[in-house]
């Protein structure tokens, strides 16, 4: 059912985002693949999240979790974590790598909205990462994280904000000139701006906490947090 309603568009994914993430699943939990960034950033994201959530003992939700590498650090922090994501592929390469790591997430492919519907206030943590930049309808996904926290609960979304210097860094830069990425990663009018992305979650109910920029230096070749938010940036909401 779910992969006739994704081919027939009645679900928030672009079928074209999709397959390009598909075609470079296997080589997810490669630390020199195209997922190298995922890797070095994800110390990042995580020790964020559990500053602000305190994960061990929590029920978390990562949407678009992809082959896992958040899901699984999120499950080493103690907490009882479900990854759903609608690429076939990446939820394969993610279940194996469990073989592997010994730990313990709740793959499902199901969408977003699908699963609001299904567990509406049902976890304590639920994170979104890169993610509301490759779908149609940003404004829908962030509703439905809204509506699959509990009241109380802590929402985190992660994007690329919109203006000149985000292209050149995160589509020029990135995909063209340091080769971090594969080319046509991103798309620069899908970007969305802490403005944008604060009035979406306001009008899904949940209440902004804080805003903080991720930044790449290209000498050091270090991600770093920070109150630079021009390109990458993690908004912290509670529900």
């Amino acid at each position: 059912m779910m992969d006739k309603e994704i081919e027939n568009g009645s679900v928030n994914v672009d079928l074209l985002e999709l397959e390009k993430f598909n075609q470079l699943a296997h080589r997810w939990w490669d630390p020199n693949s195209e997922f190298k960034p995922l890797h070095e950033i994800n110390p990042l994201r995580l020790g964020y999240i559990d500053r602000h959530a305190r994960l061990a003992g929590k029920d978390v939700l990562d949407v678009g979790c992809g082959g896992g590498i958040l899901s699984e650090s999120m499950a080493e922090s103690g907490a009882q974590v479900t990854g759903i994501d609608l690429g076939d592929k990446a939820l394969k390469v993610a279940k194996l790598h469990l073989l592997e790591s010994g730990n313990k997430v709740n793959y499902r492919k199901i969408s977003v909205e699908a699963l609001a519907a299904e567990q509406p206030h049902h976890y304590d943590v639920v994170t979104c990462m890169e993610m509301l930049e490759h779908v149609p309808d940003p404004v829908s996904t962030v509703r439905a994280c809204a509506e699959l926290a509990k009241p109380g609960g802590w929402v985190f979304f992660s994007t690329i904000n919109r203006n000149p210097k985000s292209y050149l860094f995160a589509v020029i830069g990135a995909e063209y000139v340091l080769n971090l990425l594969p080319r046509g990663t991103h798309d620069y009018a899908k970007f969305i701006k802490p403005s944008e992305l604060g009035r979406m979650a306001r009008e899904a109910g949940l209440d902004v906490q804080e805003v903080i920029g991720m930044s790449y230096n290209p000498l050091t070749k270090v991600y770093s947090l920070g109150q630079d938010t021009d390109v990458n940036y993690i908004m912290a909401f509670r529900a």
